[in-house]
């Protein structure tokens, strides 16, 4: 079983930044893919980003160049670090670790004001 806790959200006006961080307790393989994906009211849950274990990101064509996804695989711990942000990234950011099998988390709320 794994478990995914996320912090970091918040409320920031646009053209501020944000990091979130989701750290991963219980049975981590040494090869998965961590990521972050968003829900915005009334859209289906995105992509935003997508890092494997000692590799380099991936991210939606709507964040590139303004978001950054980083692992540190000794705590389990993936970030967001999240700059130049719009009121159009305004959703719930849910961490996602992916094993064999996709693990969720509970999801956090950042809120870009205009």
């Amino acid at each position: 079983q794994v478990q995914l806790v996320e912090s970091g959200g918040g409320l920031v006006q646009a053209g501020g930044s944000l990091r979130l961080s989701c750290a991963a307790s219980g049975t981590i393989y040494r090869l998965n893919v961590m990521g972050w994906y968003r829900q915005a009211p009334g859209k289906q849950r995105e992509l935003v980003a997508v890092i494997i274990s000692g590799g380099t990101g991936n991210y939606a064509d709507s964040v590139k160049g303004r978001f950054t996804i980083s692992r540190d695989n000794a705590k389990n711990t993936v970030y967001l670090q999240m700059n130049s942000l719009k009121p159009e990234d305004t959703a719930v950011y849910y961490c996602q670790i992916r094993q064999g099998r996709e693990y969720w988390g509970q999801g956090t709320q950042v809120t870009v004001s205009s």
